[in-house]
């Protein structure tokens, strides 16, 4: 197969991991016969001190010609007194608008080899593989804003509409059908208007799924559930803003942020495929970054645009055996344990899939 594939590395530790996530697609390439083409373009903070600008045309036109993207992270202290159009966030949530992807896929792999890096018991973890599946273009980060100062309310407005909330309640359904075959919804009913149209569109949309069990629960009571009972869920459909909140919690179940994927997806092949994590300004450039969460996000990327699945559990398996040698980035030890380095974790996984 030929694809071309963007690197966005954007900010802090989204270059390091980028690196790494490449090096893992190349050797895949290598030993399957496929070809990928890998252009690089900025994003973030890096195009904002570069050209000015977050997302430069330049880089949205290069990711319309491609067959997917790999994104590392964006943001950090440097310009974190900027406001509106000018933050480096905005680069982010303005390509996902562009490209129209709506979806937002977030697994949460619990890896049987750190059950015990993880906060909660052992026990807890049993059986767990949650599926995290977030409308990624509406809701309270697209709808309109003021900034607000010492003469005005700053206001942020979020904006559903039916379309909106059924497009991403078919995906998950979809996702329940191949999986588990259970939806959990995650609103705010009691209190929001736009939960309380979410909550009736999913209840239309369930309609057409009869194989798939439908339940709804309150984003308050999910966060305590996901902690106390996280075997109860399969496929969590949920909001922009809320799927923000609850799949950064739900890291917590793998051991740490750092080994989170996702894929942010519409109608067609294309993907932007990133790690969950930020840019982690305070790790960055010290070689300690974990790239689990960029290698899985390349190997989503391998699934859902390029569709080698073959090739994507080819690298899962190869993280996961890695880690069962006992290999452990920085965020994975407790104080006054061993670690290694991004680049030598990179080329235990390599070697684990040669």
């Amino acid at each position: 197969m030929k694809a071309k594939i963007v690197l966005l590395p954007g900010d802090g530790i989204g270059v390091e991991v980028l690196v790494a996530a490449r090096a893992v697609m190349e050797r895949v390439a290598e030993l399957r016969g496929h070809q990928f083409h890998f252009e690089e373009a900025a994003i973030g903070g890096a195009a904002l001190d570069t050209v000015g600008i977050s997302l430069p045309e330049a880089t949205l036109e290069l990711c319309k010609q491609a067959d997917a993207a790999l994104l590392g992270a964006v943001g950090g202290p440097s310009w974190s007194h900027l406001r509106g159009s000018n933050r480096p966030e905005e680069g982010l949530l303005r390509i996902r608008q562009e490209l129209g992807l709506f979806a937002n896929l977030r697994p949460v792999p619990v890896f049987p080899a750190l059950i015990d890096a993880t906060p909660l018991k052992p026990h807890l973890l049993e059986g767990v593989n949650i599926l995290v599946v977030r409308e990624l273009t509406g809701g309270i980060y697209f709808g309109p804003r003021q900034e607000g100062d010492e003469n005005q309310p700053a206001t942020d407005t979020m904006l559903y509409s039916v379309l909106e909330v059924e497009r991403i309640a078919h995906v998950a359904f979809l996702a329940a059908r191949a999986r588990q075959g259970h939806v959990t919804s995650v609103d705010k009913a009691n209190v929001l208007a736009t939960s309380r149209l979410w909550r009736r569109t999913v209840d239309r949309v369930a309609e057409d799924y009869p194989d798939v069990e439908l339940r709804h629960l309150l984003v308050d009571a999910c966060a305590m559930a996901l902690l106390r009972a996280p075997a109860e869920f399969d496929v969590i459909l949920t909001t922009n803003m809320f799927g923000d909140i609850l799949s950064d919690e739900a890291s917590m179940l793998s051991g740490s942020l750092g080994m989170l994927p996702s894929a942010c997806l519409g109608e067609g092949r294309f993907g932007l495929f990133e790690p969950v994590h930020g840019s982690a300004p305070d790790v960055a450039g010290s070689g300690t970054a974990n790239p689990i969460g960029a290698i899985l996000s390349a190997a989503m990327l391998m699934r859902h645009s390029l569709d080698l699945e073959d090739e994507a559990r080819a690298i899962e398996k190869a993280v996961e055996g890695t880690l069962s040698a006992g290999l452990r980035t920085a965020d994975l030890c407790r104080e006054g344990e061993n670690h290694v380095s991004t680049r030598d974790f990179t080329e235990a996984i390599i070697r684990t899939l040669e």
